[in-house]
């Protein structure tokens, strides 16, 4: 996914795990966040919390993109604040740029 982004001009930041991810959203304060809920250290509905707790944080959007499918885990991301949830299994990396580009309008 990251190479993809860079292609269509995209500046990228990765982070390995949840609590990095976070540190790097309140240092970077990106456009957009896609996270995996399945990390560690802090998974991405931890993640997701946190971000909405930040005044810094709060409105940065913020797609789910990962392998989990259960209703009960897209509803709980929706609840918490996230913009849309996208399965991998199920959309191709240009797919996801599409997605990306849709919520930031551009």
């Amino acid at each position: 996914y990251a190479d993809k982004f860079r292609a269509e001009g995209f500046e990228v930041f990765i982070a390995d795990n949840g609590a990095g991810g976070l540190k790097l959203a309140k240092e970077k304060t990106p456009d957009i966040i896609l996270l995996d809920v399945l990390l560690p250290k802090m998974n991405g509905f931890e993640v997701l919390q946190e971000l909405n707790k930040e005044p810094n944080t709060k409105n940065i959007p913020v797609i789910l993109l990962t392998n989990l499918s259960q209703k009960e885990e897209i509803k709980k991301g929706m609840e918490l604040g996230a913009k849309d949830f996208l399965i991998k299994a199920h959309f191709m990396p240009q797919e996801v740029v599409a997605k990306v580009k849709q919520v930031l309008k551009i």
